[in-house]
């Protein structure tokens, strides 16, 4: 309490915007580099998305430039208005206390800007931002010693979320939409819910082992020519066409072993491209300057990591879903529990905190939507504006008292749209609050004009 009671006399030029005097300057370049950086940011991203999605042409003559333009304008007023209510509230207060030049002034600048952006992108926005500030919110605890953090805390979380995401996916209306989507490319259409014991499979004609061995065998020379790859698929085949399968399982085409080694090696290849996507743009640009960068690209441990924690995470569920159907003799949606919870231990190979709470916070939200659908939970109006709201808040005050408890990802992304204002800021003076805001800024002091400084900046530096 002692904290919030505490309050500095400090002008907004000495504390916020210490590179202009001027408020009204500094809101200006704010807002023009937010601007800047926003079109940068949406404009790739709002194309790319057209082009997955395969929008036609009316999309891209009426719609597209709209669409870029309000999210555009919905970032640049979250950055604009923050400095705005950063002025104001110093001028309404006559001081600073320990939340207004955080939460107090991005509250009112996140509501507003929220309100800009189109309806149907809020619910995203409202999860990331929820997720930041839990995240925040569980650093500052373990910075003061409330909290103690577990050991591989962020893949016990997973674990319990892999479950119940599972379960609900094996359950009949259990996910609907793009988490429905995304679980059947990962896990496959075998695992989508059915009845609790199948059908028996339809007949499979399987070729002898003598006339295998025999096209082993046949011609030396050229399997000495096939390739890697064409040997590691007829090894697959081999143990495909003569292994075992329950009756319960759907995966008509493999028995078990080979079900999923096959998930295995598709995840993982999954996973292996899309590190390798977000790598190589980068390392292109140094093509000719640094073309070793191509090669660490391509050959990354991140590559190879995110792909075993996918192939492992799919394989083990897999495996552990039909071990289940051998034991039990039936196909239940409860195996997923299970299963789901044993799988989440691939995020070893890929520990990301990051990961776990985004999904852990989806899944709340779906398990709320659930609830409003079934009468069991009240419909809030406006809950993802309001959310989103003190969540931005929440992240810009740690950003200003405490960036240490901020994810580094997002500070990065607030330097970039603020051109590197952010950093400016005098945190020197804001020690006094008992959060070391300057903990990272290796003692950095702000050149002041002393002539609009309500404390000079000389007890700044002696202070």
């Amino acid at each position: 309490m002692a904290a919030f009671s505490k309050s500095i006399p400090h002008g907004c030029y000495e504390i916020g915007h210490t590179w202009s005097t001027s408020c009204t300057v500094s809101a200006f370049q704010v807002t023009v580099g937010a601007f800047q950086e926003s079109l940068k940011i949406y404009a790739p991203l709002y194309i790319i998305a057209a082009i997955l999605r395969r929008r036609k042409l009316d999309y891209y003559i009426h719609k597209l430039l709209p669409e870029i333009l309000r999210s555009t304008s919905f970032l640049t007023a979250n950055g604009g208005l923050y400095i705005m209510f950063f002025c104001i509230l110093r001028k309404l207060l006559g001081k600073f206390y320990i939340w207004s030049p955080g939460f107090g002034a991005a509250l009112p600048a996140s509501y507003l800007a929220i309100l800009i952006e189109r309806k149907s992108r809020r619910g995203l926005l409202t999860i990331y931002m929820a997720n930041l500030a839990t995240e925040s919110i569980f650093r500052m605890a373990v910075t003061r010693g409330l909290i103690t953090p577990v050991k591989h805390g962020e893949v016990l979380l997973f674990c319990f979320t892999a479950a119940l995401y599972m379960f609900f996916f094996r359950c009949k209306d259990g996910l609907k939409g793009f988490a429905f989507s995304a679980l059947k490319f990962i896990v496959g259409k075998e695992e989508i819910p059915t009845h609790p014991i199948l059908a028996e499979p339809r007949n499979i004609s399987v070729p002898s082992s003598q006339t295998t061995e025999h096209q082993a065998i046949e011609d030396p020379n050229k399997k000495t020519k096939k390739s890697l790859l064409a040997l590691t698929r007829q090894l697959v085949d081999r143990i495909c066409k003569h292994g075992p399968r329950h009756r319960c399982c759907k995966h008509y085409e493999d028995n078990c072993i080979s079900y999923c080694i096959k998930g295995f090696i598709r995840m993982f290849s999954v996973g292996y491209l899309i590190q390798c996507c977000l790598r190589i743009p980068s390392a292109l640009r140094h093509l000719f300057t640094k073309p070793s960068r191509l090669l660490s690209a391509l050959y990354n441990k991140e590559n190879f990591q995110l792909g075993a924690f996918l192939g492992s995470f799919v394989s083990i569920y897999k495996g552990v879903s039909c071990f289940l159907r051998w034991v039990r003799n039936l196909d239940n949606e409860l195996h997923a529990l299970i299963a789901g919870f044993l799988a989440g231990m691939s995020m070893m190979f890929y520990k990301s905190t990051t990961i776990s709470m985004y999904l852990a916070s989806k899944l709340v939200e779906a398990m709320y939507f659930k609830g409003i659908e079934a009468g069991k939970c009240p419909y809030v109006a406006h809950a993802d504006t309001v959310i989103y709201a003190i969540s931005t808040a929440i992240c810009f005050q740690a950003a200003v008292m405490e960036v240490q408890n901020l994810r580094p990802s997002y500070w990065k992304f607030l330097l970039r749209l603020t051109k590197g204002r952010f950093a400016l800021m005098n945190r020197r003076a804001l020690d006094v609050f008992g959060t070391q805001a300057s903990r990272d800024f290796k003692g950095f002091i702000p050149r002041l004009d002393p002539r609009y400084t309500v404390v000079t900046p000389e007890l700044d530096i002696h202070s």
